[in-house]
């Protein structure tokens, strides 16, 4: 035997344990970076508290019958199982609220995926005024709802700006308090409010789609729109989905735009949410067994509808 070999066959037997196969290393109890989790536990003690715990209780009370009580007052919240999940489905105003959100979503989710994508596009390129263009779009997102709320009641009056274009083509009676329009009209006003938003994150995506893509498409003869619909779109799916899934989540939670522009859902319900009827019967009507289990209704749809979206858009593959 030579001397490498004998070497090696030492050093085998050096790192082999008694009880045969190689021995394994013990991983660190708070991980192989403990400091990055040091870091990272404010963070998740900030979710617990605000998303978990809430969602938690919301769920347990909307198995009860719970109601407010005097601080430290030890009361019986019994359990009475669907109780309250049949109370909501009975409600014709709290089924006519997701209906509402419903039509929200389908106004709002698809103008501002086609409205920022397209917005960003032209941003991106070499335009003149990009840098104001740009600011201009975001002013709207970082605005409070309540300083811009009075500017659409103003132009959607009855004897408002828009209705003074339209003429005769205006909906009579008015755009916020007519049962048809109200809805359509919030859509658009939160669409155009978190469309800057929206375009920055377009505008972080489209970074990433090289300009050989481009030129390859221009090669074969692509115009700008064809280019559009075959390099464009594809680059930015990851982003299309994480757009559609923000703008369903925040239209799901739909609170401050119909209390503020229609008075609180109206007319008739016809602008109200599930989150405001969560509010009204909650504090206003003192039933927050009943809103939990509007919560808990509403979060369940929105995880499904998330599901489909990322199914339909491809967000697996992104």
């Amino acid at each position: 035997m030579s001397q490498s070999t004998a070497s090696r066959t030492a050093a085998g037997r050096s790192t082999t344990p008694p009880g045969g196969g190689p021995r394994r290393s013990k991983r660190p109890l708070l991980g192989k970076n403990p400091f990055g989790l040091l870091l990272s536990a404010p963070y998740l003690v900030f979710v617990l508290a605000v998303f978990a715990y809430p969602l938690v209780f919301a769920f347990w009370m909307s198995f009860h019958d719970y109601f407010f009580a005097a601080p430290g007052a030890d009361v019986d919240r019994p359990f009475v199982g669907l109780d309250n999940f049949r109370e909501v489905l009975a409600d014709p105003a709290i089924i006519r609220s997701f209906g509402n959100v419903g039509i929200f979503l389908l106004i709002n989710v698809p103008l501002t995926v086609i409205l920022s994508l397209v917005l960003a596009t032209a941003l991106n390129k070499a335009v003149r005024f990009r840098t104001f263009l740009r600011v201009a779009y975001y002013v709207p997102y970082v605005t409070a709802s309540v300083a811009v709320v009075g500017v659409w009641i103003f132009l959607f009056s009855g004897n408002g700006l828009v209705n003074q274009i339209l003429g005769p083509l205006a909906p009579n009676p008015a755009w916020l308090i007519n049962e048809d329009w109200a809805m359509p009209t919030i859509a658009i006003f939160v669409t155009w409010k978190g469309l800057g938003f929206f375009i920055l994150l377009y505008l972080a995506a489209l970074q990433n789609v090289s300009e050989e893509l481009y030129e390859a498409a221009s090669t074969d003869g692509a115009g700008k729109i064809r280019s559009f619909f075959s390099v464009t779109v594809p680059g930015v799916r990851p982003a299309t989905v994480l757009v559609m899934l923000l703008s369903t989540v925040t239209g799901a939670n739909l609170f401050t735009e119909p209390y503020l522009l229609t008075g609180g859902g109206g007319p008739n319900g016809a602008s109200s949410s599930p989150v405001l009827m969560m509010y009204q019967r909650g504090i206003e009507q003192g039933s927050p067994d009943t809103a939990a289990a509007i919560g808990v209704i509403l979060v369940i749809g929105v995880l499904i509808l998330a599901f489909i979206q990322r199914k339909l858009a491809g967000g697996d593959e992104s």
